[in-house]
């Protein structure tokens, strides 16, 4: 393997020997209500509780430590948009070692505050990572700084594989790990570990459909790759050239994940195994999700990546799941105004046992009589058979309920 790959199974145990003490060992727990969803053994490396709530910290600090003294005490310098980003500055803070990160211009003010708020000289700069990478490696040659790359480094490779080496040890009975594939620093590292402590081991990658870099490099296709995605962390364009080898050598299969799927993972992390997952952190999941046959009844590892997710979206996600289970409901109901209307509507679904959350009139709607009115009504039900006899309900008294779906268009009248 060591004539192979740029890392052995050596250099990750030397990297665990090394960043013990400095990263969190995280805990790798049971999951029984994510067991229930999907139908295997569930366990989950929770990455999200490391001190800048993601996996990276293991890489960098590798990386900081194997620099020179004199290497660190000149300064370090990564591009990052997110969770790299401050790993570095956290730790490079922490060892005396001046950190500049650069971030494209479009990287929400949030992280680039957070990366600030380590310590770190941010400098903004592109549209893309691809173009903070060139402007990151002219500042690394004109200020003689250390690069720190994000995932196509040996050190950094080691330094996320000590992951995979914890997960093993204390569960060596898992069948299959399944891991956010991005510029594949750490599924490379996962590999080589992996292999080496249980050569039987399936692993199974995990793109977004959106950015299938690893599946196209693999395959030898040419899907499109761009486009907003809720899983940034892994929207790379470029495979790594150090981590390509070990992923197309011992990774059993690349996976694509759709953002219905990464959204249902999100929200399954938040609501059933009370944990908050960043999108590309939830990508495992959303695997098993799209596939739950193929991991029925075996011990599946998943790895939590990063818990980096703003508390806007996971509310809108949330939301979303509710909309999509049918727990939260909006009718078009469609009557003559007459005094008492809202008062007979909201006792008709109370008594169904349902709750209002929001209510509007619309009386300037051309498709309905100069007198008469549409009442919008969102209701908190049970589930989708709940829904189906407050509509049955509604419509016995005359109230022709039309559905307003998720995408804001009402079915046709009952």
């Amino acid at each position: 393997m060591s004539e192979r790959f740029a890392i052995t199974p050596e250099d990750i145990d030397a990297a665990a020997s090394r960043i013990a003490g400095h990263v969190l060992r995280t805990p790798l727990v049971p999951a029984p209500r994510l067991s229930e969803l999907t139908g295997a053994r569930v366990l989950v490396k929770h990455e999200n509780m490391q001190a800048t709530a993601s996996f990276k910290e293991r890489g960098a600090v590798n990386k900081l430590i194997m620099l020179s003294e004199a290497e660190r005490a000149h300064g370090v310098i990564a591009m990052s948009a997110g969770n790299h980003a401050q790993a570095v500055a956290y730790h490079a803070r922490r060892f005396g070692t001046p950190a500049t990160i650069v971030m494209p211009q479009t990287t929400p003010l949030v992280k680039v505050e957070n990366t600030r708020a380590h310590g770190a000289r941010v400098v903004l700069y592109g549209e893309t990572l691809s173009e903070s990478a060139q402007k990151a490696h002219e500042l690394a040659g004109a200020e003689k700084l250390s690069f720190v790359h994000p995932y196509d480094d040996a050190a950094v490779m080691a330094g996320q594989g000590t992951l995979a080496r914890e997960m093993l040890t204390e569960a060596p009975d898992l069948e299959v790990l399944i891991v956010p594939l991005g510029g594949g620093g750490l599924m490379a590292g996962t590999a080589v570990a992996a292999k080496a402590i249980k050569p039987g081991i399936e692993l199974v990658g995990v793109e977004t459909d959106l950015y299938p870099s690893f599946f196209n490099a693999v395959h030898g296709q040419e899907r499109p790759i761009g486009g907003p995605t809720l899983a940034e962390g892994i929207a790379v364009k470029t495979v790594g050239r150090l981590t390509l080898p070990v992923i197309a050598s011992l990774v059993s299969d690349t996976v694509l994940v759709g953002e219905d799927l990464i959204e249902r993972a999100v929200n399954a992390y938040a609501s059933l195994q009370h944990s908050l997952a960043e999108g590309a952190g939830a990508a495992g999941l959303a695997a098993m999700l799209k596939e739950p046959e193929r991991y029925a009844g075996r011990r599946v590892g998943l790895v939590l990546t990063g818990g980096n997710i703003d508390m806007r979206l996971i509310a809108t996600i949330m939301v979303r799941e509710l909309e999509r289970e049918d727990r939260i409901v909006a009718f078009r109901l469609s009557t003559a105004d007459r005094p008492g209307l809202l008062g007979k509507v909201a006792s008709l679904i109370g008594a169904e046992g349902a709750n209002i959350l929001e209510v509007s009139h619309g009386r300037l709607f051309l498709d309905m009589p100069a007198k008469g009115v549409t009442l919008d009504v969102t209701v908190e039900t049970r589930g989708a058979a709940h829904a189906r006899s407050i509509a049955d309900t509604l419509a016995a008294n005359g109230f022709a309920p039309r559905r307003i779906l998720p995408r804001g268009l009402a079915e046709p009248a009952r």
